[in-house]
């Protein structure tokens, strides 16, 4: 496989990913609803950040290539597609599914989420 090659399958696939969260997170029919986003593979992108620039993808990023910094750059690349702030909130997790323990955390955040959420709209919160 050639360089270039990569660099656009890599390009393309997180365009895609970005353009499938931007129709769902914008549909008309989750206006109101909050979203949990889990950006997963937060293993491959740690290891791969170190080998490929993230202006592959995002040829405006500035940021260093650590992870700490194009995870949060990529983090608010999808949240910044919510054009409903007022009324949506997104609940971003970096996970890896091989990580029991991050998969632990992030279900239970999840749960929490919901739970309050579900206090809200009952008024009880």
């Amino acid at each position: 496989m050639t360089s270039s090659f990569m660099k656009t399958n890599q390009t393309s696939r997180m365009a895609e990913s970005l353009r499938l969260f931007d129709s769902i997170c914008n549909n008309n029919w989750f206006t109101n609803t909050s979203l949990i986003l889990f950006l997963n593979k937060k293993d491959l992108l740690a290891e791969k950040i170190k080998r490929i620039p993230l202006t592959v993808c995002f040829a405006d990023y500035k940021g260093q290539n650590t992870y700490e910094e194009a995870a949060v750059y990529v983090q608010r690349q999808f949240e910044d597609l919510n054009r409903n702030k007022e009324t949506k909130e997104i609940y971003s997790h970096f996970t890896c599914a091989t990580d029991t323990s991050n998969i632990q955390f992030v279900f239970d955040a999840v749960t929490d989420v919901i739970i309050q959420n579900n206090l809200k709209y009952i008024g009880l919160c």
